[in-house]
């Protein structure tokens, strides 16, 4: 997959995932923001829809093509497993940030293997599949934004990715914020809060 890689001096990486029409380039300002000191591996989806580049294929807005959605994640496991080895970044350390449709396949990531992301942070996800039983994600972390006004993302889907993610053993920090399906500087400050309680203990020196 296309892709940019910056090297930082943390003991973690943020895999940054945008949403329709981004690119590469995209979210490594909120990869900046979120933590300065984190190496970002930040992806271009290999879809293409009317010119906008996407993780996955659609059938329409907030329905997915389940067949695109599994081929695309196990792409996406592979470019970051193959990443950690190339660019020698801890592969068990690894957290996804995804917004939008990076963020769906962020989650179907979990969906399909434990060992990918250490922990997550889904801004404005929605549920990527309804029958499909989740591995144990004990010991996962997740921060997830969500807008009481989103039109693509109604609050009880939300609510349902959120216990559907618990029940497989992940503690869950879910941020609801009043506008819609956009990313709010709201939801930026408080997953950037979530992260450095997540990443405080690899920080501090032996």
């Amino acid at each position: 997959m296309i892709h940019r890689y910056e090297h930082r001096q943390g003991p973690h990486t943020l895999v940054l995932l945008h949403g329709t029409g981004g690119n590469e380039y995209d979210l490594i300002p909120l990869g900046l923001t979120l933590d300065d000191k984190a190496h970002l591996l930040s992806l271009r989806g290999n879809i293409l829809e009317n010119g906008m580049s996407r993780f996955f294929k659609r059938i329409a807005p907030g329905v997915f093509d389940l067949d695109s959605l599994h081929r695309e994640t196990q792409n996406l496991i592979n470019t970051i497993r193959e990443a950690a080895s190339k660019y020698a970044f801890d592969p068990e350390h690894v957290i996804a940030v995804g917004y939008s449709n990076g963020a769906n396949i962020a989650a179907s990531v979990l969906f399909h293997d434990a060992t990918v992301f250490w922990h997550a942070i889904l801004l404005q996800p929605m549920m990527p599949f309804k029958d499909l039983m989740l591995p144990d994600l004990s010991g996962t972390k997740m921060f997830i934004a969500a807008g009481h006004d989103d039109p693509m993302v109604p609050a009880a889907e939300t609510r349902l990715l959120e216990q559907t993610l618990k029940d497989a053993g992940v503690e869950v920090s879910t941020f609801w914020h009043g506008y819609g399906h956009q990313l709010t500087q709201l939801s930026i400050d408080a997953a950037k809060q979530w992260l450095k309680q997540q990443t405080n203990e690899l920080d501090r020196p032996l």
